[in-house]
């Protein structure tokens, strides 16, 4: 079996994603991108490559083996004006930047289609990990009150509606109140914001109000930038008071979910897994 080839970020899943690999005795190649490199990654085979040194990444994974790709990890939209790109990537630049400015999706979709043109398969973290998708109704922690099932159904036609105009992928409802979207900040940063709410309009630890949504954009390519929820999603919902963390069901990935649905149930917060919006 070929090796993997895993483009990671920072975080959990590009972890999570390698090891499911050496599981099924498949192997990897991970190939870190500089600036964002996981340092639990290091023990991997696998090197570190600049975002725009396209080149050199197709030329590792081809000396690796690898005929599949997965794209992992927290990536921060680059600075294109900073980017050194070696001569594949200065040829591939200027419509990398054309894609950019069409939103972050048409990036990622561009990125798929140029390892996809060198003879590369991409697949997502759900299918090279296997056990990541997230399933559909209360998955651990208290049943939701009638109230946050209220709030769990606004906030996800909040987050699809900031998707489908490629703002982000999450938003924070606490009775009825829409508290925070999620744009180029991040879920962490965005609940941060959140905790620093006056307390009048949100939860607290000894009395937990409001929801978390996350939901993939209606338009996004699937393969790549799917939702995540880990435990540091946990601690952030925990400390802005948060009752329980909503997701769309087979839209989400939970990064090591024994040790997250631990953890939910240590913090006294629900997991809960909407359907998916059939008009999406």
């Amino acid at each position: 079996m070929a090796p993997l080839g895993i483009i990671a970020g920072l975080g959990e899943l590009p972890v999570q994603v390698a090891e499911a690999a050496l599981e099924r005795g498949q192997g990897v190649y991970v190939l870190r991108l500089r600036g964002f490199e996981e340092a639990a990654l290091e023990r991997f085979p696998g090197e570190v490559s600049g975002i725009a040194e396209i080149g050199k990444a197709f030329k590792a994974f081809r000396n690796a083996g690898c005929e599949q790709i997965c794209f992992a990890g927290i990536v921060k939209r680059p600075d294109f004006k900073a980017l050194k790109p070696d001569m594949k990537g200065m040829s591939l630049l200027p419509k990398a930047i054309a894609a950019a400015r069409k939103g972050d999706d048409a990036l990622l979709t561009f990125m798929i289609s140029v390892f996809e043109d060198e003879g590369f398969e991409i697949i997502g973290a759900d299918v090279a990990a296997g056990r990541l998708e997230a399933p559909e109704g209360l998955l651990v922690g208290p049943q939701p009150s009638d109230a946050a099932m209220d709030d769990l159904k606004k906030a996800a036609h909040v987050a699809r509606e900031i998707g489908r105009l490629d703002i982000g992928q999450g938003a924070i409802v606490a009775n009825g109140l829409v508290l925070c979207v999620e744009a180029q900040e991040g879920t962490d940063e965005m609940l941060k914001r959140c905790a620093g709410l006056p307390l009048e309009i949100r939860g607290s630890e000894t009395e937990r109000l409001g929801v978390l949504v996350k939901c993939p954009k209606p338009q996004q390519e699937r393969r790549i930038d799917l939702p995540t929820i880990g435990k540091k999603t946990l601690d952030g919902a925990a400390a802005a008071g948060l009752a329980g963390i909503g997701y769309e069901a087979g839209g989400a990935l939970i990064v090591d979910v024994d040790t997250v649905k631990a953890h939910a149930e240590a913090l006294g917060l629900f997991l809960y897994g909407l359907p998916q919006d059939k008009g999406a």
